[in-house]
């Protein structure tokens, strides 16, 4: 790919929403590779994710935020200022809504804080695949009379449908200037904080409603082997026995299986072999460990 340095465009725009209304699946699809991990669990996303999108001679770098809920403990609340101190210094606000939910009690704090920020908004109404079109454009309508948005975009993030357009229109919003990033770089996120991410999307994957929200995976060591591969140690703290044992499953099969998957797929990623070594700890209080935050990429707030 050529690019005319003299041309360039680059800029930022920060992804907020509710939880699930799509945000990283967005994100990636955009990308064009995964940055950020997925999961049909709610707050799946805990820390600002950027990831680096091309569209011709424009850069567009795509601040993926956890979702905006209403914060109850202290993780909640490292979570929602993460998702806020993702819209600072944006170019552009794009806030994704559930085109199927629409405007809700989640929804509603979001445009509320929103009205007041002097940055650019546009809506983006995902999931219109699985809409009813006549309510799809009701929550439009509702919406924008509320905010009154600069553009308004209906996509699927999950089938692709309309992401050329908005891709196409999100790079011509960009303003003139270098990129921020090498042309072969996807996202800001290191290679260790991935290999966390993507054992976690696995819990969450392979667990489903057996493991609740509170559960984090540290990775404690990543080391190059002079084979070239990689080794990665991980844990995976959990707060009770309980959600230990549903972890290691039955002679430890659960356990085997998240590593057999996140392992194949780190592999792919990272393009080597890997050799992936889990296991599972008790911490009850690791929501109030400030080592844990700074691993997982979150301010620890009081």
């Amino acid at each position: 790919m050529t690019v005319d340095l003299t041309n360039q465009r680059c800029g930022v725009i920060a992804i907020v929403g509710a939880p699930n209304a799509g945000k990283s699946t967005l994100v990636n699809a955009l990308v064009g590779q995964k940055v950020a991990i997925t999961s049909p669990k709610a707050q799946t996303t805990r820390t600002r994710v950027m990831g680096v999108a091309i569209e011709g001679d424009a850069q567009i770098v795509l601040v993926d935020t956890p979702g905006i809920f209403q914060p109850r403990r202290r993780l909640d609340r490292a979570m929602v200022q993460a998702a806020w101190g993702g819209a600072q210094g944006a170019d552009l606000i794009a806030l994704i809504v559930d085109g199927k939910a629409g405007l809700g009690p989640k929804v509603e704090p979001i445009i509320e804080a929103l009205s007041g920020r002097s940055e650019r908004k546009w809506l983006i109404l995902n999931k219109v695949d699985i809409a009813a079109k006549d309510k799809l454009l009701v929550h439009t309508q509702k919406l924008n009379d509320i905010l009154g948005f600069e553009e308004i975009f209906f996509v699927s993030a999950s089938t692709g449908d309309g992401l050329p357009e908005l891709k196409s229109a999100f790079a011509a919003a960009m303003p003139e200037g270098p990129w921020h990033f090498p042309e072969d770089q996807v996202s800001d996120a290191t290679d260790r904080m991935l290999a966390a991410e993507i054992t976690r999307e696995q819990l969450y994957h392979q667990l489903h409603a057996e493991l609740p929200y509170a559960a984090a995976v540290d990775t404690e060591k990543y080391s190059e082997r002079e084979d070239g591969s990689v080794e990665i140690h991980q844990q995976i703290l959990v707060g009770r026995p309980t959600q230990r044992a549903i972890v290691l499953g039955k002679g430890g099969q659960r356990l085997k299986e998240i590593g057999s998957k996140a392992r194949a797929e780190l592999s792919a990623l990272l393009g080597c072999r890997v050799h992936l070594y889990l296991h599972v700890k008790v911490k009850e209080d690791w929501e109030e460990d400030r080592g844990i935050y700074r691993d997982i990429g979150l301010d620890w707030v009081e």
